[in-house]
């Protein structure tokens, strides 16, 4: 799944102005046409209920439904967010007693994905939960399912994907309960500590993403200003990594030459979006070096190198020179390395240079495998 989101740039202070604008941003710079259709409104859109409990939107959106209109007729899908509870993150009202009511309003908006986030539902589980771990992950899971089966009832195919910080074990469950994607950790900020710890801690969930579900780091914090271009670099890198969906949370209308290229490197994102859908894992680490491995379809696999070090007194780079069977792998026949686009022939060792806070992401070919044509690059 690859899309923007309101969230990290505009949290609650969203508009249809403003999402009309980021949508034509989306078209004009390419973002469309690289794979980024689904534009999510987050939360802050809702207004109140009336009184047979159907939900409006707040003066901000005078017309829901000619809003996906006008998304639909760009080639973009139509994205929003709710809760399970009461009230949502920020405090407006959430799905909770509403479901079956929701789902209908949604699909009569044209909406097509969800984003149904926990938030004061926390407080049903601590009440009824009782600090039953077991219990709570039943009912926070009922919560999930109502939703997806509403969504379902409604005839309109709306997807699914769940946010509750990654706990009660819900990569476990959450495909049971209807989810194409789930939230694996807090919320991301733009900060390589905030962003590369929560990218980092993802080792061990690769055997939960497959076709059709994928676990969720949260969203993409490329271009909102906080970090540097090698730091977002190594975001987009851990992600495609991950198979984890890009959401990109900048604002499109201003995004800079820089921010585009990270954003449709088509080689990266044919990574993300491999049919394999299987995610990669940490493979060795030492010190503040790690390095992760996933397969793709085609039998090649991506190695990416990250080098998660702070630079200090001047000293910038480190030079690694590792036999490949130190690895557990294989002497690759070619070797290319996706950012930079230069492509060479497989050594004994794994030999590069990489600077603090950045990533070299290799694509591996195995002995004797027919180079595919690469994607090609926007321009």
């Amino acid at each position: 799944m690859m899309g923007w989101s309101s969230w990290n740039h505009f949290q609650t202070h969203i508009t249809d102005a403003i999402v009309r604008a980021e949508a034509n941003a989306m078209v004009d710079s390419g973002l469309r046409d690289a794979g980024y259709v689904y534009v999510m409104i987050d939360d802050g859109w809702q207004g109140e209920r009336d009184a047979e409990g159907e939900l409006h939107p707040n003066s901000n959106f005078p017309d829901m439904a000619e809003l996906g209109r006008y998304l639909h007729a760009r080639g973009l899908k139509f994205g929003l967010y709710s809760s399970p509870g009461a009230r949502t993150c920020a405090g407006f009202p959430g799905s909770l007693n509403h479901e079956e009511q929701d789902a209908q309003t949604f699909a009569a908006w044209g909406v097509d994905i969800l984003k149904y986030d926990m938030c004061s539902y926390a407080d049903v589980l601590k009440d009824q939960g009782r600090g039953d771990l077991l219990l709570e992950q039943k009912l926070l899971m009922a919560a999930f399912s109502k939703m997806h089966r509403a969504l379902l009832a409604t005839g309109h195919p709306i997807g699914l994907t769940l946010s509750n910080h990654g706990l009660l074990n819900i990569s476990q469950w959450a495909p049971a309960a209807g989810a194409i994607s789930w939230r694996t950790t807090e919320d991301v900020q733009d900060n390589y500590s905030r962003m590369s710890s929560i990218g980092f801690s993802q080792a061990g969930l690769a055997r939960y993403a497959g076709p059709g579900h994928a676990i969720d780091p949260d969203m993409l914090e490329v271009g909102n200003g906080g970090m540097t271009t090698s730091e977002y670099r190594t975001q987009m890198s851990l992600w495609a990594i991950l198979a984890a969906p890009l959401i990109a949370g900048n604002d499109l209308r201003t995004m800079d030459r820089a921010t585009r290229e990270l954003l449709t490197n088509p080689e990266v994102l044919a990574i993300d979006q491999d049919s394999l859908s299987r995610g990669g894992d940490r493979l060795w680490t030492r010190g503040q070096l790690e390095i992760w491995r996933r397969p793709l379809a085609d039998g090649s696999s991506v190695l990416a190198v990250f080098n998660r070090a702070t630079a200090y007194r001047g000293l910038t780079a480190t030079m690694l020179h590792i036999p490949w069977g130190d690895l557990g792998l294989k002497r690759p026949n070619r070797l290319i390395d996706v950012w930079s686009g230069k492509e060479t022939l497989g050594s004994p060792h794994l030999t590069l240079q990489i600077t603090a806070h950045d990533v070299v992401l290799l694509r591996l070919y195995p002995t004797r495998y027919a180079l595919a044509k690469r994607p090609s690059r926007l321009h």
